[in-house]
C-alpha cells in the first residue's frame, strides 16, 4: 500500500519541481532580456552624437542644419576630409600632439609604477600616511592649483613651450595612477620578492624583472588612461600655448570656429579624424584595460 502511494505521488512531485525549474529559467531569461534592452538603449543614446558627427562630416555646407536632419547625406561629400586636414596646419598639430602624448604616457606610466611599488612593496616610516596624503590630492580640484602652477611655469620661463605639458608626468604620474599601481602590486605574493632576494636580486631588479612583467594589465590600463587624457587634453594647451605652430589637435579644432561663422562640416570631419586613434587604441588594448580594473580591487 505504501509503495503504491509513493508511485502515485512521485509524478506529482516531479511535475511541481519541473514547474519550479521552468519558472526560475523563465525569470532569469526575462531578467537577461531586460538587461540587454537597457544596454542597447544606452548604447543607442551614446551613439547618436557620434552618428550625427559622422553624418555632418559628409554633408554640404547648406545641408548641415536642415530639418528634419538628413542622417544619410545626399550627396556624400568625401572631399570634406582632405579639405579639413589642409585647411589648417594639422600635420604640425599632429606632431605636437604625438610628442606630448608619447612622452607623457611613458613618463606617467613609469613614474606611477615606481611610486606604487614603493607604497605596496617597500617598508619605510610614514608610508601609509604619505599614501593617504597622495589620495587626498584627488579631492583637490584642478582649477584650484591652475593659477599657482601657471605662475611657477611662467617664472621659470617655460610658458608657450611643451615643457609644462610633458614634465609633470614624470613626477608621480598622478594620484589615481599611483592608486591603481599600488592596489595591483599588492595582489602579487610577497614570497616572490623573498625568493628573488635569496637569489641576489635587488630592489630595482625585483621591480623590473618580476613586478612589471606580472603587471601588464595595470600598466596597460594606466597607459590607456594617460593616452586618452593627453590626446584629448584641451585645457592644458589652452593655458600654456600661445603660438599657433605649437598647438595640439584638440586646440587646433577650435580654429574652425570664426567670429561670424563656423565651418561645421570641416570641423566634424577633423573631429572624426582626431577620434580614430583613440578608438583604435581602446579596441586593441581593451583586454588589458578590463583586466587592470578588475584585478585592482582584489586586495586593499
Amino acid at each position: 500500500m505504501m509503495q503504491s502511494q509513493q508511485v502515485l505521488t512521485r509524478p506529482r512531485y516531479q511535475r511541481t519541481l519541473g514547474e519550479i525549474l521552468r519558472g526560475k529559467r523563465f525569470s532569469q531569461l526575462m531578467t537577461r532580456i531586460i538587461v540587454y534592452i537597457i544596454l542597447f538603449a544606452g548604447a543607442f543614446i551614446l551613439m547618436v552624437p557620434f552618428a550625427w558627427m559622422l553624418s555632418t562630416s559628409l554633408k554640404r555646407p547648406g545641408a548641415v542644419f536642415l530639418f528634419p536632419p538628413q542622417w544619410i547625406p545626399k550627396p556624400i561629400v568625401w572631399s570634406n576630409y582632405p579639405q579639413a586636414w589642409s585647411y589648417l596646419p594639422f600635420n604640425l598639430f599632429l606632431k605636437n600632439t604625438l610628442i606630448i602624448t608619447a612622452t607623457t604616457v611613458v613618463g606617467a606610466t613609469l613614474s606611477s609604477a615606481v611610486v606604487g611599488y614603493s607604497f605596496a612593496r617597500l617598508r619605510w616610516i610614514g608610508r601609509d600616511i604619505m599614501f593617504m596624503v597622495v589620495l587626498a590630492t584627488m579631492m583637490l580640484p584642478y582649477h584650484v592649483t591652475m593659477i599657482p602652477v601657471f605662475a611657477i611655469w611662467k617664472k621659470l620661463g617655460f610658458v608657450d613651450t611643451l615643457v609644462p605639458l610633458i614634465v609633470p608626468a614624470f613626477f608621480g604620474g598622478g594620484a589615481f595612477n599611483v592608486f591603481l599601481m599600488r592596489q595591483f602590486f599588492m595582489t602579487i605574493p610577497l614570497e616572490l620578492d623573498d625568493a628573488a632576494k635569496i637569489d641576489g636580486c635587488g630592489v630595482l631588479g625585483i621591480f623590473w624583472r618580476i613586478i612589471i612583467p606580472l603587471s601588464k594589465p595595470v600598466v596597460g590600463t594606466v597607459a590607456i588612461f594617460q593616452f586618452l587624457y593627453r590626446w584629448n587634453d584641451f585645457m592644458g594647451p589652452l593655458i600654456y600655448l600661445n603660438t599657433t605652430k605649437k598647438y595640439t589637435l584638440a586646440l587646433g579644432l577650435q580654429l574652425f570656429r570664426g567670429q561670424y561663422s563656423t565651418k561645421w562640416e570641416l570641423l566634424m570631419a577633423a573631429s572624426v579624424i582626431c577620434m580614430l586613434p583613440v578608438l583604435i587604441i581602446y579596441f586593441l588594448a581593451q583586454r588589458y584595460f578590463v583586466q587592470g580594473i578588475v584585478f585592482t580591487g582584489i586586495k586593499g
